[in-house]
């Protein structure tokens, strides 16, 4: 009897000690974003432990990293460099490929960014959101300022969908899940992120969204985070592949309809090579070129994009 007491004190001590060496990512997570979806179904694993934060909007998560209450969110590679350009020392891990979308009613005149001169867009974001700016430097190629010739409406994704829904706006550029819930109600995607980028020259994928935290902190917990990352990966490929799976995982919305899986899961981020950092790099060119706002300088801070190495 004492031996058999003596044994499982000693497995529980094991247990708690394998727990107490597990790294601990405290993670923001936006409400109405789509990483909870996958953090819902990741693998256990015995390097990591998440802890997760609830953030209203994108500026709430980005307060909440800089004042250290969270370790990561989800950022563009954008914002990491003016920051680095600030003396903070955030860096970036591609998190997915789908950003935003321009979307119209599906009876819309608009096939084109040349006839949106003159019409109401809705932009979720601000004057300096990246996809504002990829659609204006798509339309400067066409010879179409934008910036001039539209009637613009900035707000949180919700309240621009609602615009389009109530006629308030003849177009809305929006985040992708967003884009997508007004697909399955009938409107029309014309362009997605990736489209924009290719009308722009640049061919190989570059994932504007991804996991933002400090250099610092992540040169500490290197094994933790490559043992996370590598989990969201198969998190990802299994809420693609497992049907019950995702209908319980996005249960707690009103609707999930297929287009929204489909855009989902086209963001799954394959690669992440020097020649995917490069196409950054152009991209980031363009957008400064466009509105030296953007940035401090013509290059992407030195780190930006964070490597295990």
């Amino acid at each position: 009897m004492k031996l058999s007491l003596i044994f499982i004190a000693t497995s529980l001590f094991a247990m708690q000690s394998i727990a107490a060496e597990k790294t601990t990512l405290r993670i923001g997570v936006q409400t109405s974003g789509t990483l909870d979806w996958e953090l819902s179904v990741l693998p256990q694993s015995p390097d990591f432990q998440i802890q997760t934060q609830p953030v209203a909007t994108a500026e709430a998560a980005k307060i909440a990293l800089q004042s250290g209450a969270v370790d990561m969110i989800v950022s563009d590679f954008l914002w990491v460099s003016q920051t680095r350009n600030t003396g903070a020392e955030f860096t970036f891990y591609p998190y997915s490929n789908t950003s935003g979308a321009l979307v119209v009613p599906g009876n819309s005149a608009i096939h084109d960014i040349k006839d949106l001169v003159g019409k109401r867009l809705g932009i979720a974001g601000g004057e300096l959101d990246k996809n504002w700016l990829l659609l204006q430097a798509a339309g400067k190629k066409q010879n179409v300022d934008l910036n001039a010739t539209v009637e613009k409406t900035f707000g949180a994704p919700p309240l621009i969908n609602e615009q389009i829904k109530n006629q308030r706006v003849d177009a809305v550029l929006t985040h992708w899940h967003f884009a997508a819930q007004l697909e399955a109600q009938g409107y029309q995607q014309l362009l997605d992120g990736k489209a924009l980028q290719q009308s722009l020259g640049i061919q190989d994928n570059v994932p504007t969204l991804g996991y933002v935290f400090k250099q610092s902190w992540a040169n500490n917990h290197k094994a933790a985070l490559n043992a996370f990352f590598a989990a969201t990966s198969q998190a990802k490929n299994r809420l693609c592949d497992d049907d019950a799976l995702w209908q319980k995982t996005t249960i707690k919305m009103q609707s999930a309809p297929a287009i929204l899986r489909q855009r989902y899961c086209a963001g799954r981020v394959n690669a992440w090579t020097n020649a995917n950092q490069q196409a950054a790099q152009q991209l980031y060119n363009v957008l400064y070129n466009l509105n030296s706002k953007v940035g401090s300088s013509a290059n992407l801070a030195a780190g930006t994009f964070w490597t295990a190495e």
